[in-house]
């Protein structure tokens, strides 16, 4: 493949695949992205003069500018990286959730089918299998039917099944891979680590829903970036990949640690109401990707922690102008 479309490339996961992208293969780029609060081309500021590189602002729900993109640049592959993805603002307003993750990907899958793209792949989430619950030992497994519980994961799932429909019923390339929780530099900071990171540089209360045991699996994004490419180059066609850190936390534990790496921070922890829909636990079986692709994470979580709050506190400015755009 030479030319690849890489859609919501502005926002945290795409704007650091993009430069994995740029650093590892020989691929064109374009990315398409709407620009909406979380897209920010500051991510890419230092690739937007790569010869390979390019930007096209557009909806992905709009299928005749898709049209138009796709006839101009004959892609060879589409990585959709494209969603409204926080749970929050899912559960205040799921309109804009329906629009981009559902709407938004039928508009690619079509475009796609009539212009032949040689690999479409989808970027999902472990939210949409649901919640192990409290008491689980269990792991979600590609065969795990999914079962979403908030907005989001509903919408991120129903995209899921237009994908494996488009595949089974059109014969179109394509497949699908669910991660764990990532974090890492360039993440909007309404998601919980840059969120509590932020709230501990400015002395303010860190909130936690509950009684704060919810379990996250967390990734670090180059490594989820890694595992992206390696299912895009080397999964045969209709396949599901998990994607996962080995590494759970309680929501706890995570602002606990947040503290520890905030010098002079006089912040505390403080419980609120818990949200609804609100998944106890998640956690992933990537044993799939790892025998039949070779893919494994390479950062352990004590060392890319420290690595992800040094970048947020040295990019400060950045930071702040994510608030003024929330």
């Amino acid at each position: 493949m030479k030319k690849i479309l890489i859609t919501g490339g502005a926002g945290f996961i795409g704007s650091n695949f993009i430069h994995h992208l740029l650093e590892n293969r020989e691929y064109e780029i374009v990315n398409l992205d709407k620009l909406t609060y979380a897209g920010n081309l500051e991510n890419l500021r230092d690739v937007e003069k790569h010869p390979r590189y390019k930007f096209a602002q557009g909806d992905i729900a709009d299928t005749r500018f898709l049209e138009q993109l796709f006839e101009k640049e004959q892609f060879d592959g589409v990585i959709n990286f494209a969603a409204e993805t926080h749970v929050d603002r899912s559960i205040e307003d799921s309109s804009p959730f329906v629009q981009t993750n559902i709407v938004g990907t039928h508009a690619l899958l079509e475009v796609a089918r009539a212009y032949k793209i040689k690999r479409y792949h989808q970027v999902s989430t472990d939210e949409a299998y649901g919640d192990l619950g409290d008491n689980s030992s269990d792991y979600f497994t590609e065969k795990t039917p999914i079962n979403p519980n908030c907005p989001y994961a509903a919408a991120k799932a129903s995209a899921d099944l237009l994908v494996l429909s488009w595949h089974e019923t059109y014969g179109l390339d394509a497949i699908i891979t669910r991660c764990s929780n990532n974090y890492g530099p360039y993440q909007f900071p309404e998601k919980l680590i840059p969120f509590f990171l932020f709230r501990a540089m400015s002395d303010q209360d860190l909130p936690l829903y509950g009684d704060g045991k919810n379990i996250r699996d967390w990734l670090y994004v180059r490594d989820h970036c890694e595992a992206i490419l390696t299912a895009f180059e080397k999964s045969d066609p209709g396949e599901v990949w998990n994607i996962g850190g080995h590494n759970e936390k309680t929501n706890i534990e995570i602002a606990e640690l947040i503290l520890q790496h905030v010098p002079n921070s006089k912040s505390k922890i403080t419980f609120i109401e818990d949200r609804k829909a609100h998944d106890r636990r998640y956690a992933m079986d990537a044993s799939k990707i790892e025998k039949q692709l070779g893919w494994k994470p390479t950062h352990t979580f004590e060392q890319a922690l420290p690595k992800t709050i040094q970048w947020y506190l040295q990019n400060r400015e950045w930071v702040e102008q994510c608030h003024q755009k929330a």
